[in-house]
């Protein structure tokens, strides 16, 4: 067994070998490193690959290549849906709705829009973390242009029921954002059958490259955003910039790998979870926050009452796990999702997230329990 035992999967996974033996055939020069813009044999066998990838990230979620728009990652996916949305329909209403759980890159582009006129309703969830169907309902209004929730919440792991969302948001022409970069290629997630129209995803979740993610824009009805790049027209004119090819194959090649075992890998971390949860009954005053009826089991958010989580990180050197989300700078404050939950700021201050992946093993979820057994002793 490896130390430290990495529990951090939500945060980042690490890119699996199969990823990344393709994108090294696209990287030096004996591979097929052009610039997929370009006409000589080079750059067509770079696009060939593009388009490629771009076929295996549509499958993955039952779309269309031509609805997959590339981006830097999952946090410019949410600014390019939000923002350029946004801009582009504000004639149909300036009203957005969202949950004060949602990731910071959905909440920051909402105070941004604020600032430039458009009125947000931000949801407080239920306790479990879930969306109140009867507050989202009462929050719809004539001038509602766009409502935006997270499919897997990155804290913790709750999965809001985007299908009931979506039903809603369609029958009233309401353009409906999902923030998918938890929950692709880990739970079943269709397109066609839920009538939303914007998906924010990304690799560096599903054991592909950092730096790399798309955005799904439905094409019937046809959606569509202002730019927030402007340069080389690429990416229908919706994100210019020189594509980097090797991120894209590789972004591909993780999506594929996860379609083709994403039932198998579902019930391991299933069974992760269980033994987990069965090894933490034998802790004292432990607190799991969030739904654990309707979540992912891969991610696993609980205080231990009485030990800071500091003080834990500082206690299991061993032990790679997050305080908080690893994708706020301000990760040392209470998190916003746990305060939109209405912990206390004691026990906010003691959540930690335990995360685990397609590398984690029994032997390593026995560990970590017998590392916190013995803290408590």
């Amino acid at each position: 067994m490896k130390l430290p035992v990495y529990l951090d999967y939500a945060a980042t996974t690490p890119v699996d070998p199969q990823v990344a033996s393709k994108m090294l055939h696209y990287l030096t020069c004996d591979g097929h490193y052009g610039n997929p813009a370009s006409f000589h044999p080079y750059g067509q066998a770079a696009k060939h690959a593009v388009d490629e990838a771009r076929a295996q990230v549509a499958g993955l979620i039952n779309a269309e290549p031509s609805e997959i728009i590339w981006t830097s990652g999952a946090t410019e996916a949410n600014n390019l849906a939000l923002k350029g949305a946004a801009m582009l329909y504000q004639r149909k209403g300036r009203h957005i709705i969202t949950l004060k759980t949602e990731h910071p890159s959905v909440l920051d582009c909402c105070q941004q829009l604020e600032k430039q006129g458009f009125s947000v309703t931000y949801l407080v969830p239920k306790k479990d973390g879930l969306l109140d169907q009867a507050e989202f309902l009462a929050a719809l209004r004539e001038d509602t242009v766009m409502v935006s929730i997270m499919h897997i919440n990155n804290e913790i792991g709750v999965i809001q029921d985007i299908q009931a969302i979506a039903g809603i948001t369609a029958e009233r022409g309401i353009l409906f954002h999902v923030d998918a970069a938890q929950s692709a290629g880990k739970i079943p997630l269709n397109v066609q059958k839920i009538p939303l129209d914007l998906l924010s995803v990304c690799a560096h979740k599903i054991y592909g490259p950092k730096g790399i993610g798309a955005l799904y824009l439905r094409r019937k009805p046809r959606v569509r955003v202002a730019p927030l790049l402007h340069g080389g027209g690429q990416e229908q004119g919706m994100r210019s910039g020189t594509l980097p090819v090797h991120q894209i194959v590789g972004m591909g090649e993780a999506f594929a790998l996860a379609q083709a075992t994403l039932s198998i890998e579902h019930q391991k971390m299933q069974s992760l979870r269980d033994r987990f949860l069965e090894g933490i009954s034998l802790l004292q005053n432990v607190i799991i926050h969030g739904s654990l009826r309707q979540s992912y089991p891969g991610i696993i958010n609980l205080s231990l009452r009485g030990i800071p989580a500091k003080m834990l990180v500082n206690a299991l050197p061993q032990v790679a796990f997050s305080v908080g989300s690893a994708c706020h700078a301000k990760g040392a404050e209470p998190s916003q999702v746990l305060r939109a939950l209405g912990l206390t700021e004691e026990l906010a201050q003691e959540a930690v997230r335990f995360s685990f992946g397609r590398f984690t093993t029994l032997e390593d979820i026995d560990f970590v329990i017998n590392q916190l057994l013995l803290l408590r002793r």
